[in-house]
């Protein structure tokens, strides 16, 4: 059935497009928070290892409301683990495990690296395609990528790593 929110065919088209690149995204940083749980050693295995499930929990809630906009947009959310590599924005990197201030440090940039592209999509989703609705979206949630990289920041600036 086709949706009719008057955003037209081709925004509408376009819109489900950035957010399927955001689910991407966001699948790549899971994937990447969820490894470094699972591999996180050193002094502070246990501080860390907790606090990266934090993160990647958060994350596979932002992933299914990424998923779920795209939808209520009226196109389908790309699921799988070949379209989340080809569209994603953020890199992977196979094969390797860096030692556990690394890790911090690595989700800190790839954070930053969401943020950036977030503010460049809402304002185009607003601005050329007249969404207000997944502009409000994108920014609530750069704002939970904000916090998540003060708290990796934090992590950063302390005297334990």
């Amino acid at each position: 059935m086709r949706t009719n929110t008057g955003l037209g065919d081709a925004a509408g088209k376009a819109v489900v497009d950035i957010l399927n690149d955001v689910l991407a995204d966001e699948f790549i940083l899971y994937t990447k928070t969820l490894n470094y749980h699972w591999n996180v050693t050193g002094p502070q295995f246990h501080d860390l290892h907790e606090f990266f499930g934090k993160q990647y929990g958060a994350l596979a809630e932002v992933l299914d409301e990424v998923a779920e906009r795209a939808r209520a947009v009226g196109g389908p959310a790309v699921g799988s683990a070949s379209e989340f590599v080809k569209r994603a924005r953020l890199k992977e990197h196979p094969g390797e495990i860096p030692a556990a201030r690394a890790m911090v440090g690595n989700l800190l940039e790839d954070h930053g690296a969401v943020i950036r592209t977030l503010r460049k999509d809402l304002e185009t989703v607003a601005k050329d395609h007249g969404d207000m609705g997944t502009s409000d979206f994108l920014t609530g949630l750069m704002e939970r990528h904000e916090k998540m990289a003060w708290m990796l920041r934090a992590f950063l600036e302390g005297k334990g790593l």
